[in-house]
């Protein structure tokens, strides 16, 4: 196979920054529709189900739980690590559950992006081909 050419190395490395960049935009438009679609929970929050008796009787709850408080309290104005959301499939319960999947597929987006960004980094540097030190 023939050696490439200085002109064809540098045609190649400016086609690979071109497909990256354009990788790149088609993820922060993602992340738009993302955002179009409604809130994103808090970094870290999950739905959680909890029980509670009352009266011989069992009763299953939601909760949106994070990790550090960063909910308003409805009753005080201090912040909460929880916020109730009532039985399962009323509209806050639902609310919560995509508001958490979309921070998920935000976050993985945003990790793309910050790899895409580091081969940008690479190309443009010129530090994908590195010399190896000599071993002793």
């Amino acid at each position: 196979m023939p050696r490439l050419r200085a002109n064809d190395i540098e045609q190649d490395k400016i086609a690979r920054f071109e497909r990256i960049k354009k990788a790149i935009t088609a993820l922060e438009k993602q992340q738009k529709q993302i955002l179009k679609q409604g809130d994103l929970a808090p970094e870290g929050a999950w739905v959680a189900r909890y029980q509670v008796s009352q009266n011989r009787k069992k009763y299953w709850y939601y909760k949106l739980q994070v990790p550090t408080p960063s909910l308003p309290c409805a009753t005080s104005s201090k912040l909460s690590k929880y916020k109730h959301l009532g039985k399962a499939g009323t509209q806050e319960h639902i609310d919560a559950v995509m508001s958490v999947f979309r921070r998920s597929v935000w976050d993985e987006i945003q990790r793309i992006i910050h790899t895409l960004d580091d081969c940008l980094l690479d190309i443009s540097s010129g530090s994908e081909q590195e010399e190896e030190e000599a071993q002793d």
